[in-house]
């Protein structure tokens, strides 16, 4: 495999992470002030979780009259954007979540559906937004496991600390801080799953040599994210494009020796999805499952 340079360039990094760090700063907030509403009264959800959204039945997002509360479906369980997530995530996974959670979740995919996560095992979140895959994960791990969620951007981290608090885990924890240099000893995590987070980062290279650092000997690597079909890279590059997780989309090969290079193995990639534009034009990307292990 060959790798290409990354954009390292100081003042354009700085560009990039401010664009990524404001959009999804704004996500949260909207999320945020949507779930900002207390109804007088409710029973079918529960008067105490109407607007704050822990219902997690089927009634949530489609019929405020079955949820029992005299407001908008949205105000009884949060916000009704939560279609995103029903797509990428089964029943099981999302059953008890916060709707605020799932109105959050920008992922491409479902990093722990094929991560193999075990009781008692440490995981770290790259980019863990407003929760969603650190609440999977602590579920699959259990109270003798722990979950790391790691996030530069505070108004997600501010939503994500709330969703936790309102499930009661005691074995979730969110840190502030950057993908290209990880707030974590060496060593110290088995299992590293990140969704749609590497292709915002301008220094990749960076991402997978701090990933590869904090992994325990044999750990594991499991993300979604989103690659370019050919060394043309995607059709759209502007700050935008790198906010929504297009622009900063690699050539599959390039991404992948990277990953080499920072010294994993056993790398392999499933489950392409074409992705295009409003108007239904290709833009040359795909989200994609990439493994990978630390040897042992």
């Amino acid at each position: 495999m060959t790798t290409m340079p990354n954009n390292t360039d100081g003042s354009l990094t700085e560009g990039i992470r401010h664009a990524v760090q404001e959009h999804y700063g704004q996500r949260a907030l909207r999320v945020i002030e949507l779930t900002d509403v207390t109804p007088a009264q409710g029973t079918g959800c529960g008067a105490e979780n109407c607007g704050h959204g822990t219902c997690g039945g089927d009634d949530c997002g489609h019929d405020a009259a079955a949820c029992g509360c005299g407001a908008t479906a949205a105000a009884c369980c949060g916000p009704a954007d939560t279609e995103h997530a029903m797509r990428l995530y089964n029943d099981a996974q999302l059953q008890g979540l916060p709707v605020e959670a799932m109105a959050a979740s920008a992922g491409c995919g479902n990093p722990t559906a094929l991560a193999d996560l075990r009781p008692g095992e440490t995981i770290l979140d790259l980019g863990s937004g407003g929760g969603i895959d650190c609440f999977i994960a602590a579920d699959q791990v259990g109270e003798s496991g722990k979950v790391f969620g790691l996030d530069m951007t505070p108004e997600m981290l501010a939503l994500a600390n709330a969703n936790r608090d309102r499930m009661g885990l005691t074995n979730v924890e969110f840190i502030e801080g950057h993908l290209e240099d990880i707030p974590l000893p060496d060593a110290s995590v088995d299992v590293v799953i990140s969704n749609c987070v590497i292709c915002l980062s301008p220094d990749k290279d960076a991402v997978f040599r701090e990933a590869f650092r904090v992994l325990a000997p044999g750990g594991r690597l499991h993300v979604s994210d989103m690659l370019a079909l050919t060394a043309d890279g995607p059709r759209l590059t502007d700050s935008e494009a790198w906010a929504s997780c297009i622009g900063g989309a690699e050539y599959q090969e390039t991404y992948l020796g990277r990953m080499e290079s920072a010294g994993f193995v056993e790398i392999a990639t499933t489950d392409e999805a074409l992705r295009f534009d409003e108007n239904e034009a290709p833009l040359n990307v795909a989200s994609v499952k990439v493994s990978a292990r630390k040897p042992a």
